[in-house]
C-alpha cells in the first residue's frame, strides 16, 4: 500500500474520472489485498478518509435504493442490489476492469420489520439548539397528565441527564 500511496486510478465505468489512491487506517493486509474501493457516501470508515482529504461525499444512490442521474444513463433508476449490481459487472467486463467474478454472501445491514437489507447513505441533516428543544420538552410534558404521576418526575429526570438529541425523519416509519 505505501507504494500505491497518492497515487492514483482511471475510473472503470465513468470515463475521464480519475480516483486518488488513498492510505487508510481500516483498510489491512489481513482483510483482503490492502487496497479497497472508497464509497464516501456509504459507510462511516469511507466517510471519514473522504472527510480527511475534502473529497465529495455525494451518493450515487437515492432513498429508494436506485442509481441516480449522476451514477450514469446505463445505471440511472436501476435498483442497487438487483439489475443495478449486475449492470456494473456488464461494464467492467466491457472495460476491460473485471479481474475475476464470483458468487459472495455480503453481510449487509438488515431492517428488523421488512427482513430486506439496508444501503448505507450519507443524508442531508439540520440540528437545532439542543439546549432549546429540552427545555421545550420538558415544558410541554409538565402539561402532559402522566399516571402514575410519580412517572412524570422520572420523565424530566431522564429528559434532563440526556447529552444528544437526534430528531430524524429520514425513516417513514420512525426510528426502532
Amino acid at each position: 500500500g505505501v507504494d500505491l500511496a497518492d497515487g492514483s486510478c482511471a475510473h472503470p465505468t465513468i470515463p475521464g474520472r480519475v480516483s486518488p489512491l488513498l492510505p487508510a487506517n481500516h483498510v489491512t493486509m489481513t482483510k483482503g489485498t490492502g487496497l479497497v474501493h472508497t464509497a464516501p457516501a456509504h459507510g462511516m470508515e469511507d466517510y471519514s478518509v473522504a472527510s480527511h482529504h475534502q473529497l465529495s461525499t455525494d451518493s450515487l444512490v437515492d432513498e429508494g435504493g436506485f442509481f441516480t442521474e449522476a451514477a450514469g444513463p446505463k445505471l440511472q433508476n436501476k435498483n442497487v442490489l438487483e439489475e443495478g449490481n449486475e449492470t456494473v459487472i456488464q461494464m467492467l467486463q466491457a472495460a476491460g476492469s473485471l479481474l475475476k467474478e464470483e458468487k459472495y454472501v455480503h453481510s449487509y445491514p438488515y431492517d428488523w420489520r421488512t427482513k430486506k437489507p439496508i444501503i448505507i447513505r450519507a443524508s442531508k441533516q439540520w440540528f437545532v439548539n439542543t439546549a432549546n428543544v429540552k427545555a421545550t420538552a420538558q415544558e410541554v410534558l409538565k402539561k402532559v397528565k402522566v399516571i402514575p404521576t410519580s412517572a412524570l418526575n422520572r420523565m424530566l429526570e431522564m429528559l434532563d441527564r440526556r447529552t444528544f438529541w437526534c430528531i430524524s425523519r429520514q425513516r417513514c416509519w420512525g426510528v426502532p
